[in-house]
């Protein structure tokens, strides 16, 4: 219980300071002015390493390395009773084979990173509250199985991961390793979905759910950063370039292209749609409604199919004019095309300001 309210201590702290630590840096990241204005940063006597990003907008996110832990041994229950959850708390859902899952973000605002196995595969899942994004990649860093932790650093207010087996730090919308033995390279990506618990019950009722019984002492209940999903003027870091097109906290779905974006918006989906679109020279299919959205690359073989929404509270999710009957992952699960799988792009739902922060000028369709 102590622990519990310390944290929360901290969280408030750090509402209340945040417009005068914006320019906080942590003691370990030092700008060698002496060094050609390189920026540098030491760790334990060792020496010195490059970052990719600019070591001056690396933030000290105040709890410290591993002070928000993560989750390394998760347990699940099924859905039938997972009483916790409302029809409108968000979960993060994926799928490999007969195996289910799904992670609620009122477990993930308190731990960020889950690192679990599904169908006998290492899979971290991390979450960051303060930009809105989740990712699922493979857990392995240097061609070793590892898990991931948080490093208490931040880049544009977005997460920055560590791995346990080098110490590399991660940054997750930029999807590459910034800093450490492992610098530039880059994760596996695997497909997740975020939605409301309901839609994700409805497309998948045999679903695990993350458990409440994480081995800490939390209240999952109350959500740690007070009106911040809301307010949007409140951030507790900054990020740039700043971009008014749409507003700062505004959820969008996202897909990433090399050091470009595309950004739909939820609304454009209300009562379902499905919209082929081209994006650097890529064929695209969108598809989704207010709660879910995903895309696919329309590769030769499907690019003349024609594609409708067909969602009806089930696991099909949309078809084709040849009844083809495709599941939100892009799986044909009826028809002659049965089995098919749809090629899946890098794709994240987010807060609005942090894709125009990572990829400036980002398209909108």
């Amino acid at each position: 219980m102590k622990n519990k309210f310390l944290f929360t201590f901290l969280i408030l702290a750090i509402l209340m300071s945040c417009t005068n630590n914006n320019d906080d840096i942590p003691d370990q990241i030092t700008d060698n002015n002496n060094n050609n204005n390189n920026d540098t940063i030491t760790n334990n006597n060792e020496d010195s390493a490059s970052w990719l990003i600019p070591i001056k907008e690396v933030k000290d996110g105040g709890p410290g390395k591993d002070g928000i832990p993560s989750i390394d041994n998760p347990k699940f229950v099924d859905a039938s009773t997972a009483d916790f959850l409302n029809f409108n708390d968000l979960v993060i859902g994926i799928i490999d084979g007969d195996e289910i899952k799904a992670y609620p973000h009122l477990i993930l605002d308190w731990h960020e990173i889950v690192n679990d196995e599904i169908n006998q595969k290492f899979v971290s899942i991390s979450y960051c509250p303060l930009t809105g994004t989740a990712f699922g990649w493979r857990s392995n860093s240097g061609g070793k199985k590892s898990t991931f932790g948080v490093s208490g650093l931040l880049y544009n207010t977005n997460l920055i991961l560590y791995d346990r087996n080098t110490n590399s730090n991660w940054s997750q919308l930029k999807l590459q390793c910034v800093n450490g033995p492992l610098i530039k390279s880059k994760p596996s990506v695997v497909s997740v979905v975020e939605t409301n618990w309901g839609t994700w019950k409805k497309l998948y009722p045999n679903t695990k759910v993350m458990t409440l019984e994480t081995g800490f002492d939390r209240d999952y209940e109350f959500y740690p950063y007070g009106d911040y999903k809301t307010n949007q003027n409140l951030f507790l870091f900054t990020a740039t370039p700043s971009n008014n097109a749409l507003p700062n906290k505004e959820r969008v779905f996202t897909i990433i292209d090399g050091n470009e974006a595309k950004v739909y918006q939820f609304n454009k989906f209300n009562n379902g749609n499905v919209i082929k679109d081209v994006f650097g020279g890529i064929n695209y299919l969108v598809v989704g409604n207010g709660s879910i959205i995903n895309a696919f690359e329309l590769t030769l073989e499907y690019r003349n199919l024609n594609f409708e929404y067909a969602f009806n509270d089930s696991e099909i999710f949309f078809k084709d004019n040849e009844n083809n009957k495709w599941s939100i992952f892009g799986e044909a699960l009826e028809g002659p095309r049965k089995g098919q799988q749809l090629n899946k792009p890098k794709s994240v739902v987010s807060f609005w300001f942090a894709i125009a922060a990572f990829y400036p000028d980002p398209k909108i369709f």
